[in-house]
């Protein structure tokens, strides 16, 4: 991806690894760090975005999406601004579950979900309600960029698919077309004549496993 190229971009970044991706429990809103293995993660994506010489860094609130995005700053010198509305989907009682025990307990709500009806899972967010939060956020953090420039956004696998879908134009049952994002691997969009376009998907490695709460 070259860093000449024409109009803004947006690198959505998602965290480094954590304890609840290893163990399968639905993180959403819980505020977890990042496992070593996660930092090491953060560290080697930061070297390799710095490339794009970014112009603006935004992030979660959440202490894994800071602490992924501090290894950007740490090599860019760039400031971190943090917001609430780059969080993950709040799942209420989903939230802490492994996916076993989410099936297990919640089994017509789960069905109705992977069937790709809007749910409220745990009692919580809707994808919408989740895009309606976050695409602003984003958009803000686009106005103030120099032509040209790259907008870093570190958030988390499920949020960054509905700011994609969003963005993107399509419509809410499609959004689960895109396959989730491994950690610490990323998404860009590119701003052309039409609209938004999706330039990389999941790029940073060789294709890695997806542990989330979107899989």
């Amino acid at each position: 991806m070259s860093r000449d190229a024409r109009g803004p971009r947006i690198v959505f970044w998602r965290h480094g690894q954590t304890s609840w991706n290893l163990e399968s429990r639905f993180q959403g809103t819980t505020d977890i760090e990042l496992t070593g293995q996660g930092v090491l993660q953060a560290q080697r994506a930061a070297r390799l975005l710095s490339g794009l010489r970014p112009d603006l860094l935004i992030s979660s609130d959440l202490k894994r999406a800071r602490r992924t995005a501090e290894e950007l700053a740490a090599v860019t010198g760039l400031d971190v601004q943090h917001h609430e509305g780059l969080r993950e989907t709040y799942a209420g009682s989903w939230q802490g579950l492994t996916n076993a025990e989410i099936r297990e307990r919640y089994p017509e709500e789960y069905a109705a979900w992977a069937a790709g009806e809007p749910v409220r899972r745990g009692g919580g967010e809707l994808s919408t309600e989740v895009a309606d939060r976050s695409v602003p956020v984003v958009l803000e953090a686009v106005a103030k960029l120099p032509e040209n420039g790259t907008l870093v956004v570190v958030s988390h696998g499920g949020t960054i698919r509905t700011m994609l879908g969003r963005l993107l134009g399509l419509e809410p049952p499609v959004w689960e077309c895109f396959g989730g994002l491994s950690n610490c691997c990323w998404s860009v969009l590119g701003k052309g004549a039409r609209g938004w376009r999706l330039l990389e998907h999941n790029a940073g490695t060789l294709p890695q496993p997806v542990i989330g709460d979107d899989t």
